[in-house]
């Protein structure tokens, strides 16, 4: 599965965003989805997961509460809703799928970025405080 990332850009602190990710193959709602960020300096963190299904979700604790995943199987898309955005947001914002079988078969979601197997470019994000 191939993937793209957009909706990234500047915004400012408290502001909400949406982040989009299209996907193209015949594989997409086979896939556990992802969503990861890399501050300038930092390690790829992940930032929310969400099972083939649509069903389970997982968010880093920096996001929960304030971010939503979300996925359309029909359109092969992915997005993330950020609200409240803080400084501490600001980071190149990557799309994820691991499509391993075995997450179709428990329809699970997964939070270790080394599982993943199709990564897309990045979108950046900046946050203004």
């Amino acid at each position: 599965v191939q993937l793209q990332a957009s909706g990234g850009g500047l915004v400012q602190s408290g502001d909400s965003l949406t982040l989009s990710c299209a996907a193209s193959g015949r594989t997409f709602s086979l896939c556990a989805m992802g969503w990861f960020r890399e501050a300038p300096g930092a390690q790829r963190e992940f930032v929310a997961g969400v099972s083939p299904s649509g069903s389970k979700l997982k968010y880093a604790d920096s996001v929960e509460g304030r971010s939503t995943i979300s996925r359309d199987n029909t359109m092969n898309t992915l997005s993330l809703q950020m609200n409240d955005v803080k400084p501490e947001d600001t980071a190149v914002y990557f799309c994820a799928a691991d499509c391993h079988l075995e997450r179709y078969y428990s329809d699970s979601y997964n939070s270790n970025p080394t599982d993943y197997d199709n990564w897309g470019r990045g979108t950046l994000v900046t946050v203004s405080s």
